[in-house]
């Protein structure tokens, strides 16, 4: 599954810089995929939607810092485990249980992020 920061957060930002994938953004700042991945030309997004990589989208929240969900890996094929949890000193970076995907699909996506 995705990880969801709740809105325990404290807008420290310890956990968008360890994110490999740059899926964490601030809170009101839109976000695009190609941003911090090696992907060009058009991502299949999870809807199944193909779009621009560097078409701009709206922000998750407004806010706390957020995680774009067709981005996160939760680090797999970078690390153990989530980093932005790892880091968090409040403890709001957690398991987004409407997004359960499985070791696979996340995989699979990070090779389609950096190819």
């Amino acid at each position: 599954m995705a990880i969801i920061i709740t809105e325990e957060c404290i807008n420290c930002g310890a956990c968008e810089p360890e994110c490999p994938n740059n899926a964490i953004y601030e809170a009101g700042v839109e976000w695009a995929i190609s941003e911090g991945t090696e992907v060009q030309g058009t991502f299949k997004m999870k809807s199944g939607e193909d779009v621009d990589v560097d078409k701009k989208f709206g922000p998750v929240s407004d806010e706390v810092y957020y995680i774009v969900p067709d981005k996160c890996t939760e680090c797999m094929g970078f690390h153990e485990e989530p980093q932005c949890a790892a880091v968090c000193p409040v403890d709001c970076c957690v398991p987004d249980p409407d997004n359960e995907e499985t070791e696979d699909v996340l995989l699979d996506r990070q090779s389609r992020l950096h190819p």
